[in-house]
């Protein structure tokens, strides 16, 4: 078998699908199956020139709009890259991005194309304030799940609560499969240490969606209330100043460090104490799965994925979305009684090890590729007149 794993992102980008995915070739490489990998260069942009046709919606009626026509020139960079790059055929093509799957669809009709939709554009720029709801943008990013559902041969989705969103934008969401990230436990070292002051790490783009406005609030309620602490903030992005400054005016600066992007953070991971994202939307939140392998406790919002990788109470906390007081509240539980903290830290570790392991999602994703070759191997020997 032969399959291609067609990525928007380069694989050597941090976070999400893109660090994901080279683990899933590794594994199924070495269960002897063939698996390429393909992405969108960023040196490549403005060249593709070929008309854009959708069977379900004419997006020319959005047209003129910024978004949907930077939109349309990378499925056009998309379509260019991938002509000139493509050499191979393929049993299966696997996207992880709307635009790989309809180009790789539109190329290759007769390869079976699966899809995984990670995260809803239209949300994340929504709640980072880049436009309104209900906008013309939002309509043409919705109605994009509906040619996906026409043209391709499969959907699946990480958690239950996205397959649910997305379900509402197509005429059979329960067909859509899902199968959480899974993570390679290798790349995960727990530590054993003990923290004279407790340690907080939180690990995001910072962009307003990741709701660290909230979390800088509820540590400057826990200054108030005499809890000591160090905020440890690994991530950049458009809003970090704003956070910054946010940071001094709370008087809670010289608790806080701002390390800016790293490549590997789950390598710094292990030597704090509590993993804190306060999200104010999240389709699956793969950095709580990648803390709780770590073995850290955990405190997140009560929204997507996290609620779902998050038992409240049991191994993690979950606090409402946007409710400063409440994150304080749950964080200074998790703070004040370390015997409490290291049994959620220990629930998340196990859950995580059972449910997230790389090689129980290899299974999953090896099973549900054979449901959508088989049937195509099998109309081939059919239509061969030695057959």
């Amino acid at each position: 078998m032969n399959i291609l794993q067609a990525l928007f992102f380069p694989p050597e980008q941090p976070g999400g699908v893109s660090s994901m995915v080279p683990y899933i070739q590794e594994s199924f490489l070495d269960k002897g199956w063939g698996m390429d990998l393909f992405s969108l260069p960023k040196r490549v942009r403005s060249k593709g020139t070929e008309d854009v046709e959708f069977d379900t919606f004419d997006w020319r009626q959005y047209g003129g709009n910024p978004i949907v026509d930077k939109y349309i020139q990378t499925y056009k960079d998309y379509v260019w890259w991938t002509r000139m790059r493509m050499r191979k055929s393929y049993d299966l093509i696997h996207a992880h991005h709307p635009i790989a799957g309809l180009v790789m669809k539109q190329l290759f009709p007769d390869t079976p194309v699966l899809i995984t939709l990670h995260s809803s554009y239209e949300k994340e720029l929504t709640l980072n304030g880049k436009i309104a709801p209900g906008g013309p943008e939002e309509t043409f990013l919705t109605s994009l799940y509906g040619e996906l559902e026409h043209k391709l041969d499969g959907i699946a989705t990480a958690s239950e609560s996205f397959k649910q969103y997305l379900a509402g934008f197509m005429r059979n969401g329960q067909a859509i499969k899902v199968i959480p990230n899974g993570f390679d436990e290798r790349r995960f070292k727990p530590v054993s240490h003990d923290s004279a002051v407790p340690q907080l790490i939180s690990v995001c783009r910072l962009v307003p969606a990741k709701g660290i406005d909230v979390l800088l609030r509820a540590c400057s309620e826990l200054k108030k209330r005499g809890q000591p602490f160090v905020l440890h903030l690994i991530g950049d992005g458009p809003i970090r100043e704003e956070l910054e400054r946010l940071a001094v005016e709370l008087n809670i600066y010289e608790e806080t460090i701002f390390y800016g992007y790293m490549l590997h953070p789950e390598e710094f991971m292990p030597f704090f104490d509590v993993f804190v994202l306060p999200s104010r939307a999240e389709a699956f939140g793969s950095v709580f799965a990648e803390a709780a392998l770590c073995c850290l406790a955990l405190v997140g919002t009560n929204v997507g994925g996290i609620a779902e990788q998050i038992d409240d109470g049991s191994n993690g906390l979950l606090v409402p979305v946007d409710d400063a007081e409440a994150l304080a509240e749950a964080l200074e539980k998790m703070m004040s009684d370390p015997s409490y903290r290291y049994q959620m830290a220990r629930s998340a570790w196990l859950k995580a090890k059972s449910t997230y392991s790389l090689q129980r999602v290899i299974g999953q994703l090896q099973q549900l590729y054979s449901t959508l070759i088989v049937p195509k191997l099998s109309r081939e020997e059919d239509e061969s007149p030695f057959g």
